[in-house]
């Protein structure tokens, strides 16, 4: 694993619980304001529910739901040919959830503040965010890597470190037909 993946999900998990906290101690429950006239609101929210207000209302279900995801992203994680990108996309994921879990196991419930609510979206917060943009760039590796084309290694094509690949032995051992 990469320095990159512990420093991006560390900042992710303090970001969350520092937004988090300074939402709890400023707004009262369900409270409201506006940041940006007609579109984004702050709203505190204590989500009993899963990701995004689904799932049911059980914490510990849903912690442990949460850990096993996380497990399961850890597996494929491990078996990938991790790029920069792999890195940060899973440092994102692994931040966001470590984020919300804290809450479940502390509070019962996870902090949601942010709120567009001419969308009729649910209320989230940065750890969701973090979750769904880690999943997003995951999702992108995998288009472009499956649409990037395989190489074809011909005889004449280089080595990826070096001069041309040398034709077969067998190849190299004929002669040439003799003329008639």
């Amino acid at each position: 694993m990469s320095l990159l993946f512990y420093v991006v999900a560390a900042l992710i998990v303090g970001f969350d619980q520092l937004t988090k906290h300074e939402i709890a101690t400023h707004f009262l429950p369900d409270e409201s304001r506006i940041v940006i006239p007609h579109v984004l609101w702050l709203t505190y929210v204590q989500n009993h529910r899963g990701a995004f207000g689904l799932f049911g209302s059980h914490p510990l279900l849903l912690a442990a739901f949460a850990l096993g995801v996380v497990f399961v992203f850890y597996i494929w994680y491990r078996q990938d040919g991790a790029t920069a990108l792999t890195h940060m996309a899973f440092g994102l994921i692994l931040g966001g959830a470590i984020g919300n879990i804290l809450d479940r196991v502390r509070l019962g419930y996870v902090v949601d503040f942010i709120d567009f609510k001419t969308t009729g979206y649910p209320v989230f917060n940065a750890a969701d965010s973090a979750i769904t943009i880690g999943v997003a760039l995951l999702l992108l590796r995998i288009l472009v890597h499956e649409r990037r084309p395989a190489a074809v290694v011909t005889d004449e094509t280089p080595a990826v470190d070096g001069p041309p690949t040398p034709a077969p032995a067998a190849a190299l051992s004929e002669s040439p037909p003799a003329e008639p």
